[in-house]
């Protein structure tokens, strides 16, 4: 019987410390407040699979900011492209975006999904800069500080998450898009900045809120809280109930619908990308 003792005591113990610590990173860790944000993605869905903690997080109302979805893709590989357009914009909306139209979806032949499909990041660059830098080229003729619609780009990392072509083009294309902001004009800061969502290993990846010993090591370990304008690194973690992992969930299932396949739910379920994001800040030199 004391086994089983020990085991409840676990099971009370561990979630109450996790939503403690939810409390803790949402009062004393490093935010973003008062920002032009474009999560930039590959496929509806991406905002609510992987980034849900980071998008509740940045669009409560008290930080000021103002998050935007980029998708470059309808997700149309099983000829549900309209119906994906339709649930991201219903899941940005339970995530938290101010409007429908702060969702943008691109339909273009360059960037079609597909685990055999590789984006040109320099196509990538050029959508971004068309987007939200379209003075560039005057303000280098002129050398004038280089300006931008946003103040920053989150995406993911190098690694894509899970390792899926279409995640990995886009974050060199925003590399990329960033650095030619100030190529070739040293001393200008940069006026993106670009975070990306860290990819872990798969045993990790499945943890659950259990990650979350790992994830705080990982992000004490590179964190730097002297400059509270651009954090080096920054965490964000899903309590439960409303606004927290629950809404994330419904972003999911009530949205995203089309794609609700039964291994879905072991995702929502399991994976720690619905509990907790960290991202860090990428070193962009033009």
């Amino acid at each position: 019987m004391e086994w089983l003792w020990a085991v409840a005591l676990v099971v009370l113990v561990v979630p109450t410390l996790y939503l403690y610590t939810v409390g803790v990173v949402a009062t004393r860790f490093p935010m973003l407040y008062n920002k032009r944000i474009c999560l930039l993605i590959a496929h509806p869905d991406d905002e609510a699979m992987f980034f849900a903690p980071t998008v509740l997080a940045l669009t409560r109302p008290e930080t000021g900011n103002h998050v935007k979805i980029l998708c470059l893709s309808s997700g149309d590989a099983d000829g549900l492209g309209e119906t994906r357009k339709r649930e991201l914009a219903k899941s940005g909306l339970t995530l938290g975006l101010r409007k429908e139209d702060d969702v943008f979806v691109v339909e273009d032949p360059r960037f079609q999904d597909g685990m055999t499909n590789k984006w040109d990041p320099s196509e990538i660059a050029g959508l971004l800069s068309a987007a939200f830098a379209p003075s560039l080229a005057q303000q280098k003729k002129a050398d004038t500080a280089p300006t931008a619609s946003i103040d920053v780009i989150v995406t993911f990392d190098a690694d894509g998450v899970s390792q899926h072509p279409n995640h990995i083009s886009l974050y060199y294309g925003a590399k990329a898009f960033a650095a030619a902001l100030t190529a070739g004009r040293t001393g200008w800061a940069p006026p993106v900045d670009l975070y990306t969502l860290t990819t872990v290993p798969m045993a990790r990846k499945y943890a659950g809120f259990l990650d979350v010993v790992a994830t705080l090591a990982g992000w004490a370990f590179g964190a730097d809280m002297k400059d509270k304008e651009h954090p080096k690194g920054l965490v964000f973690l899903n309590g439960a109930g409303n606004g927290g992992v629950t809404t994330a969930w419904k972003a999911m299932t009530t949205a995203h619908k089309s794609q609700m396949v039964w291994f879905r739910y072991g995702w929502i379920t399991l994976s720690r990308y619905m509990y907790m994001n960290d991202l860090k800040l990428d070193d962009i030199k033009g």
